[in-house]
Protein backbone atom coordinates (compact mmCIF):
# COMPACT_ATOMS: atom_id res chain seq x y z
CA UNK A 1 0.00 0.00 0.00
CA UNK A 2 1.17 3.49 -0.68
CA UNK A 3 -0.26 6.93 0.37
CA UNK A 4 -1.29 8.21 -2.92
CA UNK A 5 -3.21 5.20 -5.19
CA UNK A 6 -4.83 5.36 -8.64
CA UNK A 7 -8.08 3.34 -7.04
CA UNK A 8 -8.31 6.03 -3.98
CA UNK A 9 -11.24 7.12 -5.91
CA UNK A 10 -12.91 4.47 -4.44
CA UNK A 11 -13.47 5.21 -0.96
CA UNK A 12 -15.64 8.34 -1.93
CA UNK A 13 -18.27 5.38 -0.89
CA UNK A 14 -16.92 5.72 2.72
CA UNK A 15 -17.26 9.36 2.30
CA UNK A 16 -21.02 9.10 0.95
CA UNK A 17 -21.75 6.81 4.19
CA UNK A 18 -20.90 9.02 6.88
CA UNK A 19 -21.60 12.27 5.37
CA UNK A 20 -23.93 11.69 2.60
CA UNK A 21 -25.44 15.67 2.38
CA UNK A 22 -22.32 17.05 2.75
CA UNK A 23 -20.58 15.23 0.07
CA UNK A 24 -23.37 15.75 -2.48
CA UNK A 25 -23.08 19.52 -1.93
CA UNK A 26 -19.50 19.75 -1.98
CA UNK A 27 -19.28 17.73 -5.42
CA UNK A 28 -22.34 19.99 -6.87
CA UNK A 29 -20.16 23.19 -5.80
CA UNK A 30 -16.71 21.55 -7.51
CA UNK A 31 -18.70 20.45 -10.82
CA UNK A 32 -20.17 24.05 -10.82
CA UNK A 33 -16.90 25.76 -9.64
CA UNK A 34 -14.88 23.77 -12.61
CA UNK A 35 -17.22 23.51 -15.37
CA UNK A 36 -20.72 25.71 -14.61
CA UNK A 37 -22.92 26.40 -17.78
CA UNK A 38 -22.04 30.00 -17.61
CA UNK A 39 -17.96 30.41 -17.83
CA UNK A 40 -16.64 33.61 -18.41
CA UNK A 41 -13.00 31.80 -18.47
CA UNK A 42 -12.31 29.31 -20.92
CA UNK A 43 -11.45 25.22 -19.89
CA UNK A 44 -8.60 25.28 -20.91
CA UNK A 45 -7.62 28.86 -18.42
CA UNK A 46 -9.71 27.28 -15.68
CA UNK A 47 -7.83 23.72 -15.89
CA UNK A 48 -4.14 25.17 -15.99
CA UNK A 49 -5.48 27.35 -12.70
CA UNK A 50 -6.47 24.16 -11.08
CA UNK A 51 -2.78 22.95 -11.85
CA UNK A 52 -1.57 25.88 -10.49
CA UNK A 53 -3.52 25.31 -6.95
CA UNK A 54 -2.59 21.48 -6.65
CA UNK A 55 0.62 22.09 -6.96
CA UNK A 56 0.23 24.79 -4.42
CA UNK A 57 -1.33 22.40 -2.20
CA UNK A 58 0.44 19.30 -3.19
CA UNK A 59 -2.68 17.27 -3.98
CA UNK A 60 -1.46 14.60 -6.03
CA UNK A 61 -4.66 13.30 -7.02
CA UNK A 62 -5.46 17.20 -8.54
CA UNK A 63 -2.18 17.40 -10.04
CA UNK A 64 -2.86 14.56 -12.18
CA UNK A 65 -6.34 15.31 -13.14
CA UNK A 66 -6.09 18.53 -13.82
CA UNK A 67 -2.87 17.81 -15.79
CA UNK A 68 -4.59 15.97 -18.13
CA UNK A 69 -7.58 18.06 -17.87
CA UNK A 70 -5.82 20.79 -18.95
CA UNK A 71 -3.70 18.71 -22.09
CA UNK A 72 -7.35 17.55 -23.43
CA UNK A 73 -7.89 20.93 -23.08
CA UNK A 74 -5.49 21.90 -25.99
CA UNK A 75 -2.76 23.43 -23.21
CA UNK A 76 0.95 23.22 -24.84
CA UNK A 77 3.90 21.85 -22.62
CA UNK A 78 5.15 25.52 -22.68
CA UNK A 79 1.39 26.70 -20.49
CA UNK A 80 1.86 23.92 -18.57
CA UNK A 81 5.36 25.52 -17.33
CA UNK A 82 4.82 28.71 -17.19
CA UNK A 83 1.76 27.26 -14.56
CA UNK A 84 4.41 25.46 -12.68
CA UNK A 85 6.46 28.31 -12.42
CA UNK A 86 4.02 30.78 -11.11
CA UNK A 87 2.96 28.32 -9.11
CA UNK A 88 6.58 28.08 -7.64
CA UNK A 89 7.25 31.19 -7.46
CA UNK A 90 3.56 32.60 -5.74
CA UNK A 91 4.74 29.28 -2.97
CA UNK A 92 7.89 31.18 -2.27
CA UNK A 93 6.69 34.17 -2.51
CA UNK A 94 4.27 33.69 0.58
CA UNK A 95 7.30 32.40 2.18
CA UNK A 96 9.32 35.83 1.38
CA UNK A 97 6.72 38.06 2.73
CA UNK A 98 6.01 36.03 5.91
CA UNK A 99 9.47 36.84 6.30
CA UNK A 100 8.39 40.44 7.33
CA UNK A 101 5.85 38.88 9.89
CA UNK A 102 8.38 37.13 11.53
CA UNK A 103 10.68 40.14 11.44
CA UNK A 104 8.08 42.19 12.83
CA UNK A 105 7.65 39.92 15.48
CA UNK A 106 11.32 39.53 15.44
CA UNK A 107 11.82 43.10 16.26
CA UNK A 108 8.84 44.03 18.57
CA UNK A 109 9.74 41.47 21.51
CA UNK A 110 12.76 43.95 22.39
CA UNK A 111 11.09 47.33 21.45
CA UNK A 112 9.47 49.42 23.30
CA UNK A 113 5.87 48.29 21.98
CA UNK A 114 6.90 44.66 22.96
CA UNK A 115 4.73 41.87 20.92
CA UNK A 116 2.29 39.66 23.15
CA UNK A 117 3.32 36.22 24.75
CA UNK A 118 3.51 33.70 22.00
CA UNK A 119 0.04 32.31 22.20
CA UNK A 120 -1.69 35.62 23.35
CA UNK A 121 -2.86 36.64 20.30
CA UNK A 122 -5.01 33.74 19.82
CA UNK A 123 -6.27 33.26 23.16
CA UNK A 124 -7.74 37.26 22.55
CA UNK A 125 -9.11 36.25 18.90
Amino acid sequence: MTYHEHTDHRYLRNLRAGAPDAVKAFLAFDQEALKGANKVISRKNTELMAVAVALTTQCAYCIEAHVLAAKAEGASVEELSETVMIASALRAGGSFAHGFMAMKFFDAATGPDAAPEAGSLVENA
